[in-house]
């Protein structure tokens, strides 16, 4: 059989992306002669060519991007060269943007399907996704990554340095896109300490929380930050739990099937909740969630096998 390729283009950070996965498979089983490649985020096209049985990944910055939003109406040679060698093109992005729609359905020699970025529809919003392209929404609906063998061992290798066994440790992400959405630092200390009378911690910090190092390792508490999404997603496996806020890296560690406690606050956990085997708990403000209420989640999941 013949295999074409098809791009999707996707605007959206990282919990998105996931939250997306399952129309990804949705769309691979739909042509299976087509193998996808996915245009986002710089950062997320590179994860996704390595973890999300993707053919490649490419920027959403790129110039040709650009150069579909312009409105003189005319063919962008540049952009028909990129474009044109792709025979079907599922895109979430700008699609009430009727000059971008034109022209890259100029620009493409094959099939091009609009859909929104955030669909409408109830419920959670990775079947909202699969609504939108006409797909079934399975039961359970689930987000699953592929770690691969260098993920485990970087993971591996970056705990025996922290002198943490693999099951033995509450991996802590106390971060997220948004500071409304975060659960107190201070709670995460606190939590993190109560874990390591236990097993053990270690808390990561995204570009967002650098500021918040010191505050943690202040307190005798392991801290990693710069850990790229791969080994980020090995180190969430290999804990035996983990907790997070409403974020991105919460998504990610759940899909890479590691069971957690994830807090929400401001946002709807019915539409944005981890897809995986999480427990949601949900107060606004966020910050009037008490960690004596957070604790016995934690704890009943860290008993499990010990």
């Amino acid at each position: 059989m013949r295999t074409g390729r098809g791009l999707i283009i996707f605007p959206g950070a990282l919990g998105d992306l996931v939250c997306l996965l399952p129309t990804i498979e949705a769309l691979r089983r739909r042509y299976p002669s087509i193998e996808f490649e996915l245009m986002a985020r710089s950062d997320l096209a590179l994860f996704a060519r390595q973890h999300l049985r993707l053919a490649d990944g490419h920027s959403i910055d790129r110039y040709e991007v650009a150069l579909l939003f312009r409105a003189d109406g005319g063919e962008v040679p540049a952009a028909t060269r990129f474009f044109g060698q792709f025979e079907r093109i599922e895109c979430f992005f700008a699609s009430d943007n009727q000059t971008f729609r034109a022209a890259l359905t100029q620009a493409a020699r094959g099939v091009v399907s609009f859909y929104p970025f955030r669909p409408p529809g109830s419920g959670h919003v990775a079947a909202c996704y699969l609504r939108a392209i006409g797909a079934s929404v399975p039961s359970p609906l689930l987000a699953e990554i592929e770690l691969q063998p260098e993920d485990v061992h970087s993971a591996e290798r970056t705990l025996a340095t922290l002198a943490l066994q693999p099951q033995r440790f509450v991996l802590i992400l106390p971060g997220s896109g948004s500071a409304k959405k975060n659960w107190p630092a201070e709670n995460f200390a606190l939590l993190a300490e109560k874990a390591n009378r236990t097993v053990g911690s270690v808390t990561v910090l995204g570009p967002a929380e650098e500021g918040l190092l010191g505050f943690f390792s202040s307190r005798g508490l392991q801290v990693l930050n710069n850990v790229d999404l791969g080994q980020l997603a090995a180190i969430a496996r290999l804990a035996r739990c983990f907790i997070g806020n409403d974020s991105g890296v919460s998504h990610l560690a759940a899909a890479s099937g590691a069971r957690g406690v994830v807090l929400f606050g401001p946002t709807d956990p019915t539409r944005w909740h981890p897809l995986g085997n999480v427990r949601i708990l949900h107060r606004e403000p966020l910050d009037a969630l008490l960690l004596d209420e957070v604790w016995p989640h934690v704890l009943e999941l860290l008993e499990r096998g010990l």
